[in-house]
């Protein structure tokens, strides 16, 4: 089954947005300049324009002179309401501009120090300003997939109250969201409420238990200066509340591809005409939550997929939209069942990898013969520390390389001999999150824990490790054509570029709390372009750097 939207945009619009991108580039269609009394003119200030109707926003970030510009080629003609986001600040009174062919409309916005500063914190904002050790801290990474941490600092409960909660969070699938909680299946995921003692203990210490205002100062990361305010983001609403873009892939056509981590769709986007083709995919556990996470291309185009709690593998023809399914055998398919992730180098032995969240087992599929095995590597790690493991992936020989979570080990598994090998980065605990693999079979990991980004080669089994900026807590890396790194965040809303060989970091500022997961790069563009899911605003984001 498949459903096609367009959203919010009619042919004409489309005509007249062809027309609007045939203008002069160097002309605005809105500018002006943005100022405060505490700081005269703001840099690093994003600026938001929102169209009436329209599902699409437009974002600029303001230069040193605290000056800003849309070009013409950006805004079709019509009213739009215009947004901030600078953290400590709000516009002093609501403001827009009426666009108008070939006419550039002049609007000053003014900022006041904001009265809500807790409602503007990011994640990563709130990690700095609470007091505690790493080891304390580390624990709250667990919360910010499904919420910000502003409602852990303003809620109430004591310790006693925190266990409960802690254990009833702890029991959903990893795609719920606030407005929509999803209890798994495996009750015993939860665990016993005595255990998160210690969590509950610093978690009443940092919220409003006892208090009716923290015991602690409010942090702020600093504006975008210099090149990281040299970037246009457009925002494309996807519509449905709980729709949850995850895994993003851009084809060759410029089509957007992803997974809907609160629903069970696979989603075509076309940002040219905005046209949305839902793939429903079938839900195999109808009480088990629904949501989908990996989205990787085959050798033969074909996008494969998990099911997460649903118990089975997946692949869509982009070209047929034919879908193909691949169900756990029975006697692994139980309650604890969470598949994620796939090996995909079948062409190579016929054989598809996978892995399940609730029993750390590793399994693979032989695609002619539908049978199934079934392998537990974290056995060969040394006794005494739960393991997790996160991402699994291929390379050209089909051996499984896996990221391991919370010790933070880099394992393989053989193919042909089944043999498993750990690696261990330099940095301890970095809890490996997202992998890449490139056609030598180097091998790109976000450290999350670590705020860095290893590279791992085989051939000479070494790290290269690569620092990022103080609480990015990537998910997932990729190099572009040039070389240069790119990292998603759950934390700082920021996408960040880093230059390896000199270290520096460019970090563009989003308009919103995108809780980005994963990376798209378009090489084909020149500067490369970033795409991005908005898991906590139902969006996909386009990052178009100016430099």
């Amino acid at each position: 089954m498949k459903s096609v939207v367009m959203l919010g945009m009619t042919a004409l619009a489309v005509v007249l947005a062809q027309g609007s991108a045939a203008r002069a580039q160097g002309s605005a269609a809105i500018s002006g300049q943005v100022t405060s009394q505490a700081e005269g003119a703001m840099e690093g200030v994003v600026v938001t324009a929102h169209r009436d109707g329209s599902t699409v926003s437009v974002s600029v970030t303001t230069d040193a002179k605290g000056q800003f510009a849309f070009p013409e080629s950006r805004l079709e003609p019509g009213h739009y309401n215009l947004v901030i986001r600078a953290v400590g600040y709000d516009l002093v009174a609501p403001a827009s501009a009426d666009v108008v062919s070939e006419k550039t409309a002049n609007v000053d916005l003014k900022l006041d120090k904001t009265k809500n500063l807790p409602g503007q914190l990011t994640n990563a904002e709130w990690m700095m300003s609470m007091p505690g050790t790493e080891e304390q801290k580390a624990f709250l990474l667990n919360c910010v997939g499904c919420h910000t941490l502003e409602r852990v600092a303003r809620s109430t409960h004591d310790v006693n109250e925190w266990m409960q909660v802690v254990s009833r969070m702890m029991g959903y699938g990893a795609v719920s969201q606030p407005i929509k909680p999803q209890p798994m299946l495996d009750r015993s995921r939860a665990g016993d409420p005595e255990q998160y003692r210690k969590a509950a203990e610093y978690l009443a210490t940092i919220n409003l238990s006892s208090t009716d205002k923290w015991a602690y100062e409010l942090k702020t990361l600093a504006r975008p200066t210099g090149a990281s305010t040299r970037v246009i983001t457009t925002t494309y609403d996807m519509g449905r509340q709980t729709t949850e873009p995850h895994d993003v892939q851009v084809d060759k056509d410029g089509n957007v591809w992803y997974t809907d981590f609160g629903e069970m769709f696979i989603s075509k986007f076309d940002p040219k005409t905005l046209k949305l083709t839902e793939y429903q995919i079938k839900t195999f556990k109808p009480d088990a939550p629904v949501g989908l996470l990996s989205l990787e291309p085959d050798k033969a185009g074909k996008y494969w997929f998990d099911t997460m709690y649903q118990g089975s593998l997946g692949n869509l023809d982009p070209k047929t939209g034919e879908i193909k399914y691949y169900p756990l055998s029975a006697q692994y398919n139980d309650n604890r069942v969470q598949l994620n992730f796939t090996g995909l180098r079948h062409d190579v032995d016929g054989k598809v990898w996978t892995k399940s969240v609730g029993t750390q087992d590793i399994f693979r599929v032989d695609l002619v013969t539908g049978n199934w095995e079934k392998f537990h590597p974290t056995d060969t790690l040394p006794p005494g520390r739960p393991y997790g493991i996160y991402q699994v992936i291929s390379d050209s020989h089909n051996n499984l390389w896996m990221a391991e979570f919370n010790d933070g080990h880099l394992g393989k598994i053989d193919a042909r001999t089944l043999q498993v090998t750990w690696y261990t980065p330099p940095t301890l605990h970095s809890r490996m999150r997202r992998l890449e693999i490139d056609d030598q079979d180097r091998l790109t990991i976000a450290e999350y824990r670590a705020n860095k980004v290893a590279v791992f080669d085989p051939k000479t089994e070494q790290f290269t490790e690569y620092n990022l900026p103080p609480y990015t807590f990537p998910y997932r890396a990729q190099f572009d054509k040039n070389g240069d790194l790119w990292a998603s965040t759950m934390s700082t809303d920021r996408v960040v570029r880093l230059n390896p060989k000199t270290g520096e970091t460019v970090e563009f500022l989003m308009p919103g709390d995108v809780n980005m997961r994963t990376v798209a790069l378009d090489n084909s563009t020149n500067p490369v372009t970033f795409w991005v899911g908005s898991n906590h605003d139902h969006s996909l984001v386009k990052v178009e750097p100016l430099n």
